[in-house]
């Protein structure tokens, strides 16, 4: 990652639904205020400055993200680039409901058993979300977003809201790097075999879904970029075909992008799942490979 939009895009399969897809997630209590400090990072030349911010699509209520050098990252740039512009995030629920229904129904018992189906039946609870008649991928985006109500974290608090908000009282432009069309389809064209294995792990791991995305949003709100790219990759490297589809090949469309953004003069803001800007095939890390300077700005 719908209720309250869509986004797509971990622990054990269970945090790659929740932070891959957190903006899939509703509107949840609030909470004390939280002092976060996400990591940020700097790629310029003489008359380009590109801001990549590492965010997390929903936030406990409180969450103070926007101060420090994102402020003034903020205040400097002429222009947002998201994952989903606010058009496609608006029109992400109705592609959702298109493409996640099934050709025909199958029972979620006849998908998982033992541990797995158990962990499937606690995440769910009393609130049916219709796992029968869904695809597999899309049985772990509903549950990532049950785990993420749970922990109350909430799109509307998260760092994309903040800063369309922002962008949108100040007259600045607003760009998105994908369409949710596109976004979703990463999910609904993974083979069988690897959309099974994401469930099936998520679902085994269920018991440990909530601390392990509240750990994940501490390890976000320190800007400990080591933890992130832990976390990340020690579960979808289990998943070999989803990583390269979720994160490597758009993390390499999204390095190209940052390229040719650098041949114009300008300050841009470049907002974007926490995960895909850590470890070696993060974006600043492909970046600097190509030879570009990139340094930490917070």
């Amino acid at each position: 990652m719908t209720p309250a939009g869509t986004a797509i895009p971990k622990t054990k399969g269970r945090r790659l639904a929740a932070a891959l897809l957190p903006l899939l997630l509703a509107a949840c209590q609030t909470q004390p205020e939280v002092e976060a400090r996400p990591a940020m990072w700097l790629v310029e030349d003489a008359d380009t400055h590109i801001y990549m911010l590492g965010t997390m699509h929903a936030l406990p209520a409180g969450t103070d993200w926007d101060r420090g050098k994102v402020a003034d990252a903020i205040g400097a740039a002429d222009e947002l680039m998201l994952e989903l512009s606010p058009r496609e995030l608006a029109a992400a629920g109705e592609i959702f409901r298109e493409l996640a229904p099934r050709s025909a129904p199958l029972a979620m018992k006849a998908r998982l058993s033992g541990p797995a189906l158990a962990g499937y039946r606690a995440i769910e609870g009393d609130g049916d979300f219709g796992g029968d008649t869904l695809d597999d991928w899309a049985v772990l985006v509903q549950m990532g977003q049950r785990v993420a109500q749970r922990a109350e974290l909430s799109p509307a608090d998260g760092v994309e809201a903040g800063l369309t908000a922002a962008f949108q009282k100040a007259g600045k432009p607003i760009s998105g790097l994908e369409s949710a069309r596109t976004q979703l389809m990463l999910f609904e064209t993974l083979d069988p075999a690897t959309q099974r294995a994401l469930l099936v792990q998520a679902a085994e791991n269920a018991a440990h879904a909530q601390s392990d995305v509240l750990a994940m949003t501490a390890a976000w709100s320190r800007g400990d970029a080591d933890a992130l790219a832990k976390v990340v990759n020690e579960d979808v490297d289990k998943v070999p075909a989803a990583r390269k589809a979720i994160i490597t090949d758009r993390n390499g469309r999204w390095t190209a992008w940052v390229k040719r953004r650098m041949d114009r003069p300008g300050t841009v803001l470049m907002a974007v799942g926490a995960g895909h800007l850590v470890g070696d095939d993060g974006v600043p890390a492909m970046l600097a490979a190509e030879g570009y300077r990139v340094v930490r700005a917070q």
